[in-house]
């Protein structure tokens, strides 16, 4: 378990508060391996969603998607997704709204303890849909992950070019979640238009935490 208030993060050992409350890290269920549909499946079922039943999610479920998106599967800290040197700009955000055992909040995944970190309290789906031009699965999605970027982690090192190299990240990080979430029987949609200054505010992030993509997540019809 995680102590309250500031902890490292990530390969390019940057300081942030994992729990801005002054509470403990949440703990996540262990990822699964094997259970789920053949990747193949996975890769032919995929389609986008945005109808949900309105079910909330699973504790487990969250932390298989959190995982997928930017778990690490190895010793040497390499991750679910590709990353630039091994540099990993993304911050991988749960905007929770219906999830069975977790609070309504805005919370930051830290994977290397598995562990969610609260940002702040309260139902913030309906200020993301606002804020992504009303579209409004957002909205009714059982929770929404968001995957946002610190470009100048792999800028530092690749120049301008490196801007590319961490779009290029949040690709492989989003497909990992449409993938898992297939497999797992839930649907989602990435959602790429919004307007980046108040999904900051809705969420709380720093500035130097850069909106890429959100991803509504729920049961689907």
């Amino acid at each position: 378990m995680v102590s309250a208030g500031i902890v490292l993060m990530s390969a390019a050992k940057e300081l942030f508060a994992i729990d801005r409350d002054g509470g403990m890290a949440i703990a996540l269920p262990e990822p699964q391996h094997g259970l789920g549909m053949p990747v193949e499946q996975a890769l032919r079922s995929r389609r986008s969603v945005r109808g949900f039943t309105g079910e909330p999610l699973s504790l487990a479920q969250v932390s298989q998607l959190l995982w997928a998106a930017q778990g690490i599967t190895s010793l040497r800290g390499f991750r679910t997704a590709p990353s630039a040197g091994a540099l990993y700009p993304l911050e991988v955000y749960l905007v929770a709204g219906d999830v069975s055992g977790l609070p309504q909040g805005v919370y930051v995944y830290d994977p290397r303890v598995h562990a969610l970190g609260r940002v702040a309290g309260g139902d913030r789906r309906r200020q993301l849909s606002d804020a992504a031009l009303a579209q409004d699965w957002t909205a009714t999605s059982a929770a929404v992950i968001v995957l946002a970027a610190v470009p100048r982690r792999t800028t530092r090192k690749y120049g301008n070019r490196g801007h590319r190299y961490v779009l290029l990240e949040a690709g492989h990080a989003a497909q990992n979640v449409y993938l898992q979430a297939t497999s797992l029987g839930l649907g989602t949609t990435a959602v790429g238009a919004f307007r980046d200054a108040r999904i900051q505010a809705a969420l709380e992030m720093p500035l130097d935490h850069k909106p890429l993509y959100l991803l509504p997540v729920g049961k689907t019809r």
